[in-house]
């Protein structure tokens, strides 16, 4: 009887296990037939969105349709797409006018009022609890600006979910776990993160390469580079110190090096040696980055022969930021007709004529290297200043009371101060970068991301991230299948 039941269990699990397998490859199996891209807010990044969604197999031929456009938080999403797609796009809604058109699926997206919605054809829509899993799988990313790659992960899991057989579905697999799959799904589970663990250990492995193999190749350079270093200087004393540690942490680096690389493609599926491997890509890069800056640090302070391109390097974070200036103050929310905000535009187009006498300053022998440096520091002292006063005025505009006040406060306050992982900070290859601790100045880029965050969280406290169904008064009898969400 024992054996019976092992037979009848481990034949249920060949059974699925083959239907699985065949299903997968005989449905999943259609890229999209079109794909149309609406980016009205502008946030997209269509040579990696694209390409990204063209990759992808539905289970059926489908067109693709992403949206975006730049809303306000008491918008109904919904009814913004209806009416884009009635005055755009008419052929995206049925022949009669009261469905969206067969074989399509829209992703929309409100990065300003904060909505992500789901739209499909009768033909290939999914419940209610489906279209918020779909809108789901965006929102950590959408949450922290990453719009092009949110769009890519909800449209992405619509893939996986629209038109899907029913071996696939979570009721089948429910069932057959109490048909004896669990041993299947245990092991497909299992072989999926050893693969994806294999295959960002390589990516990983090949990141820490490239740098380990160009700091290799110039490390006499390097040394070169740091003994000329005026030790008197202030930004020169404080390169050398980085330095005097170079070699320790070069050894270090080709340590986990030696122990990356005698790894078998089996042992690269494990998290731990994946954490190897990235603590040498890490290690490498941080050294590949500070041997740009002590070969900078010595052609500009001796004024060498690359004294020109070096001083270009230094002035690129800060140009940056100036550049970025018009695009941030554009923003919903973001109150571009302050004050605060005219002052950045005045402090913006005076920096721009400042560059531009520094360096040639700096060409003629007017001033020093390190002067020219002491004046980088305190034009973007100023704008971190000028930018901590236009954060006042961003919460005062948006903030209802002082609770939401200081809720904005504390995310624009950590994300000057906060981690790589939550706001993808990252080391600054400069001298200024080296001289001074990463939060020391306040960019524009961490501008957005506190304020991108501090947004989403007032807006997901006001009135969390239920899901809308309706196509509000403008609708009329539309009653397409779709949704939209907060995040």
């Amino acid at each position: 009887m024992e054996k019976g039941n092992i037979r009848r269990a481990s034949a249920t699990v060949l059974l699925v296990l083959f239907g699985w397998l065949c299903g997968m490859a005989a449905a999943h199996a259609e890229p999209p037939v079109e794909i149309v891209v609406e980016d009205g807010a502008g946030v997209l990044d269509r040579n990696r969105l694209i390409p990204a969604v063209e990759s992808l197999d539905f289970y059926e031929p489908t067109r693709v349709a992403i949206v975006t456009y730049r809303g306000a938080a008491e918008d109904n999403l919904n009814d913004e797409v209806l009416r884009f797609a009635r005055a755009e796009h008419p052929e995206w809604i049925s022949g009669d006018g009261q469905k969206w058109a067969d074989g399509l699926f829209i992703f929309a997206l409100d990065p300003v009022g904060r909505h992500v919605g789901t739209y499909m054809g009768e033909d290939r829509k999914v419940s209610l609890d489906q279209r918020e899993d779909i809108q789901n799988a965006s929102k950590d990313l959408l949450r922290d600006a990453q719009w092009t790659d949110g769009t890519i992960a909800g449209v992405r899991r619509g893939a996986d979910l629209i038109n899907q057989p029913w071996y696939r579905s979570t009721a089948f697999l429910v069932t057959a776990w109490g048909a004896g799959t669990a041993a299947v799904l245990g092991a497909a589970t299992w072989l999926i993160v050893r693969w994806r663990t294999r295959t960002e250990s390589r990516k990983e492995l090949a990141r820490g390469d490239a740098s380990y193999a160009s700091v290799s190749m110039d490390l006499q350079v390097t040394e070169l580079n740091a003994e000329t270093i005026p030790e008197s200087s202030r930004y020169g004393s404080t390169v050398l110190e980085k330095h005097r540690t170079f070699l320790g942490k070069y050894n270090r680096a080709t340590e986990l090096s030696n122990r990356a690389h005698e790894l078998t493609p089996r042992a690269m599926s494990r998290r731990p040696n994946l954490k190897l491997i990235r603590s040498f890509a890490d290690a490498s890069a941080e050294l590949d980055a500070l041997d740009d800056v002590i070969a900078d640090t010595n052609a500009l302070l001796n004024r060498g022969s690359a004294w020109v391109s070096a001083w270009d390097r230094q002035l690129a974070p800060f140009r940056n930021d100036l550049a970025a200036l018009e695009q941030m103050l554009g923003k919903r929310h973001a109150e571009g007709g302050s004050a605060t905000a005219a002052a950045l535009r005045s402090f913006r187009d005076h920096s721009h004529r400042e560059i531009e006498r520094w360096s040639a300053e700096l060409a003629d022998g007017s001033i020093a290297p390190e002067t020219a440096l002491d004046r980088l520091r305190d034009a973007r002292t100023h704008l971190s200043e000028l930018l901590k006063n236009h954060a006042d005025t961003v919460i005062a505009g948006f903030a209802r009371n002082e609770l939401e006040a200081n809720l904005m406060r504390d995310e624009m306050e950590s994300a000057q101060a906060g981690s790589k992982a939550k706001y993808g900070r990252a080391y600054e290859p400069s001298i200024l970068g080296t001289v001074y601790p990463s939060y020391y100045f306040f960019s524009v880029p961490t501008f957005n991301a506190g304020f991108n965050t501090s947004v989403s969280s007032v807006g997901s406290a006001r009135g969390g991230d239920g899901s809308t169904t309706g196509y509000g008064s403008s609708g009329g009898s539309f009653s397409g299948s779709g949704s939209s969400s907060n995040f």
